[in-house]
């Protein structure tokens, strides 16, 4: 392919999801094909002669868009967010063409210093203390990893690394095996599953503490499970809050958490993977109370902050402790201006990074502050909404107070009546929904993730969640009457 080509097939490209996004409403959320469609449809060796680009993109629409989850979609109301944006795209574009491997300075030092002022950005518009952010009077600083679940797991091996040196020091006479094999780490029963698998791959037990009724860990109910592992002769290491938590969009109570994590010398790390977009909003930023206890904070911008995946911005008070856990130096990876900037090759797991920050930079520009918070506040705005449609049909419960852009509902009753709403939805295919628990009660999630979405979006949601609701309701009355 020549630079004609190239110009050509770009463009058409550009068309492709130019007209993808605007007509994405025609197209059902979930796709209606079974495990193995795509091989009925694809030869089974690649071929041996080039194809033309007109080929290749005529199938992506033939082959490949029956079997595509559309995470963009106005009806797609399951998970959380998946970021999309204009700008974000062309960022990807960008970061493809120069394709800059940016392990350290020298590699490519655009693609560092870009990283460090953009998340130097990013921490000043969610209100991070100073601690976090790169300066010459600090250790902190921010870095994009790919998900919070490397997040997570790069803090706990740093938390991991920096337990077994204090308490060698402290007792020489034990080796890091010993001291190694005694380490826990704690969190919330209701946390995301990344953070217990950070736990597997760390080899350090992750204990799942419950929680009071609003889905938030308290302190109290970590001293406890800290003196019984104290007890038992076990080292707490590690502790992970959660800030919006998976299934309800629950808070761990920081100030709690967090001087218990102070005075006992265990890393607080604290994700936020969804949620702590909102803080960008002055009138949410009451939620992350007691941050400045944290050691290392995370949430996404590739989640709700409009930036394509992946991005996931995570914050340090103490880059050191990073470097100390994987410093690994080679003479081909040495530099003269080493010691001056970071080498962001030790502030995370790979090698190789990508130039992420390039995206994270057009659409902080291209949005700006404001922007992005009318973008969050649209999209909770809407979830008032759609809360305001569930609360009018008595058939209907609210079962945790609506958190952000998410709505936790279900059918009043037998959890039959849930689980018959929630089937009917999904073999439909023209929203997309998934259930949850809290209480022992079976309930669905609705949440707003699409930047498309508008109000007559959550008006056609609703009305599909209603007249399945009267099909639901009609088959149970039908099947007692029967039965009786």
């Amino acid at each position: 392919m020549d630079a004609k080509d190239f110009r050509d097939f770009g463009k058409a490209a550009v068309d492709f999801l130019a007209d993808y996004t605007e007509n994405i409403r025609d197209r059902d959320v979930l796709p209606s094909v079974e495990p193995g469609y795509l091989s009925e449809l694809i030869p089974s060796s690649a071929p041996e002669k080039p194809e033309t680009w007109q080929e290749v993109l005529n199938d992506v629409e033939r082959v490949i868009m029956p079997g595509v989850t559309h995470w963009n979609s106005p009806q797609f109301h399951a998970y959380y967010p998946t970021a999309n944006s204009y700008p974000g795209i062309v960022g990807e574009l960008m970061t493809a063409g120069i394709g800059s491997i940016g392990f350290s300075w020298i590699a490519s030092p655009a693609c560092t210093e870009l990283e460090v002022i953009t998340m130097n950005w990013l921490g000043k518009m969610m209100g991070l203390p100073e601690e976090f952010l790169s300066s010459s009077e600090g250790p902190g600083g921010g870095v994009i990893q790919g998900s919070a679940s490397e997040a997570t797991l790069v803090g706990l091996l740093a938390a991991k690394e920096r337990t077994v040196r204090r308490i060698k020091k402290q007792n020489p006479d034990m080796d890091e095996g010993s001291i190694k094999a005694k380490l826990v780490a704690y969190t919330s029963d209701q946390s995301n599953s990344s953070v217990e698998k950070a736990g597997l791959l760390g080899s350090m037990p992750m204990r799942l503490l419950p929680v009071d009724k609003k889905c938030s860990l308290r302190g109290a109910t970590l001293l406890e499970a800290m003196k019984k592992d104290k007890e038992a002769g076990l080292i707490p290491c590690y502790v992970v809050a959660t800030l919006g938590t998976t299934g309800t969009c629950a808070f761990d109570n920081l100030e709690e958490l967090g001087p218990i994590c102070n005075d006992n010398n265990i890393w607080l790390h604290v994700d936020a993977a969804y949620a702590g977009a909102a803080f960008i909003c002055p009138e949410y930023r009451h939620l992350m109370t007691g941050v400045n206890y944290a050691d290392s904070f995370n949430f996404n911008p590739h989640k709700w902050l409009l930036t394509n995946f992946d991005c996931s911005a995570l914050w340090v008070k103490d880059s050191r402790l990073l470097i100390n856990a994987f410093n690994v130096d080679r003479i081909y990876l040495a530099h003269d201006k080493q010691g001056l900037v970071p080498d962001y090759r030790h502030w995370q797991i790979p090698l190789g990074r990508r130039f992420r920050a390039l995206k994270l930079w057009f659409v902080l520009r291209l949005y700006g502050v404001e922007g992005l918070q009318k973008h969050i506040r649209h999209s909770i705005n809407l979830a008032k909404h759609f809360e305001t449609h569930i609360n009018s049909d008595e058939r209907f419960e609210i079962v945790t107070e609506r958190s952000m852009g998410l709505v936790c509902f279900r059918m009043k009753g037998d959890d039959k009546l849930t689980r018959g709403l929630l089937d009917r939805l999904m073999k439909r295919k023209r929203i997309y929904l998934i259930a949850a628990t809290f209480g022992e009660k079976l309930m669905i999630r609705f949440v707003v993730c699409s930047r498309l979405c508008q109000v007559d979006d959550i008006d056609f949601a609703w009305n599909e969640i209603r007249g399945q609701a009267d099909i639901t309701s009609s088959s149970t009355i039908i099947s007692h009457i029967y039965l009786t």
